[in-house]
């Protein structure tokens, strides 16, 4: 078992766990727009919120937002199959999941796809350098935050983007498959969004497959408790799979693809065909 995998972690009460969280957030300063109003009451509390939104501010953002969803579809329209290999950011070289996740991206690489990632570090800087280091295509759509994401040096070309929203369609967009790495609250956040657009038919279905049994232990049980609950079957999650290696990830992949599609894939293998 990896080392990581071993570290036991401490169960919190409750009270621990709320405690936690005021102690995380109560320096946080509140960002929120009220609606514009001549209203003195209002005016009061804009002086205390700092702004007010105005159509004016909201024609600005739509523009901004606009602009972004042009910027993706101009880099990445000319992306050939590719998948997107999500994880957590705070993973290190040498890592255990680091380097599951550099291995996923080279194995991705070599079987002929592109490897786009959220262009950070941690999982996400392993496996662009996987793929890098196969010799393959690997982009980085990387989100603008005060601390942690920052573009990595393993991708053919980096993206940045403002908007959380507008990055995921890309990266739903241009993939055939999400390969999802042990990661925390981004990961999960693109993880359940993939499952909700495929369960309601809005995308795919194609493939989403987690990387690390024991890490995904604990989500395995709980999704099956919530099925025991009757919010949703078993067979509106089937598209997803957990397994332990790259290489049944990429084989999980393969099956998948409609033979017209498998033949675009261009192994970085020299004199390998992809079998399925």
């Amino acid at each position: 078992m990896a080392e990581r995998e071993k570290t036991s972690y401490k169960r919190l009460t409750p009270e621990e766990w709320e405690n936690a969280w005021q102690v995380h957030w109560k320096k946080a300063q509140l960002n929120y727009e009220l609606p514009d109003t001549d209203s003195k009451s209002s005016l009061a509390e804009h002086d205390f919120l700092t702004q007010r939104r105005t159509e004016t501010k909201e024609k600005q953002r739509l523009a901004r937002i606009t602009k972004e969803f042009e910027m993706g579809f101009k880099k990445l329209g000319k992306v050939g199959p590719a998948v997107t290999v999500f994880g957590s950011a705070r993973f290190k070289p040498g890592e255990p999941h680091y380097e599951l996740s550099r291995k996923t991206g080279h194995v991705f690489s070599k079987a002929g796809f592109t490897v786009l990632t959220g262009g950070g570090p941690g999982a996400m800087e392993a496996a662009n350098r996987g793929a890098h280091e196969a010799g393959g295509p690997t982009y980085g759509l990387n989100i603008i935050l005060p601390h942690e994401q920052q573009p990595n040096r393993y991708v053919t070309d980096s993206f940045n983007f403002n908007y959380f929203f507008v990055r995921k369609v890309m990266l739903v967009k241009y993939s055939c498959a999400y390969i999802v790495m042990p990661g925390g609250l981004g990961t999960l956040d693109e993880l359940f969004e993939a499952a909700t657009l495929i369960q309601c038919h809005k995308i795919g279905p194609f493939p989403v497959i987690l990387v690390g049994s024991e890490f995904w232990r604990g989500l395995r049980e709980f999704v099956a408790y919530l099925a025991s609950q009757g919010v949703f079957t078993p067979e509106e999650i089937g598209f997803s799979r957990i397994v332990d290696t790259p290489e049944e990830a990429v084989e999980m992949v393969l099956k998948s693809l409609p033979e017209n599609f498998r033949s675009q894939l261009k192994s970085t293998s020299p004199g390998k065909q992809n079998v399925v």
